[in-house]
């Protein structure tokens, strides 16, 4: 990065030609990294399906036990931190994976005044 001036006289930071404000690039989605661990999807969203059901300190007894897989934990974590901070971020995510997305309803009203709009459909009497 290299300092330039601005239009009021200070300065601001820039970055050089090919250098990237995110060397590391977008953080991976979870299912990304657990089908990196030999995963499958189906065992990943059965998994996530029955741990949404579980209260927090089964969700800490699954995260402190030495012997839970790499699955287990990673959503056990994701869970617990969204329920300590009162979000729901990784549980709708989570939701999101297993059930998809709700259908979302659109309503559009379009008002046209005064245009005439007029359309030909195929070959009719006079036309080539």
């Amino acid at each position: 990065m290299k300092k330039v001036l601005n239009d009021k006289g200070g300065t601001m930071m820039q970055f050089e030609k090919g250098e990237s404000g995110n060397p590391n690039g977008r953080p991976k989605k979870m299912h990304t990294i657990l089908k990196g661990q030999g995963y499958k999807l189906s065992e990943i969203n059965d998994t996530i399906q029955q741990m949404l059901h579980l209260d927090i300190e089964t969700l800490k007894k699954i995260w402190d036990n030495p012997k839970a897989t790499v699955l287990e934990k990673t959503i056990a974590q994701a869970l617990r931190k969204s329920m300590e901070k009162g979000k729901l971020d990784s549980v709708e995510t989570l939701l999101t994976r297993v059930y998809g997305k709700p259908k979302e309803k659109l309503e559009q009203e379009l008002n046209i005044t005064n245009k005439v709009i007029k359309l030909k459909f195929g070959n009719e009497e006079g036309d080539n």
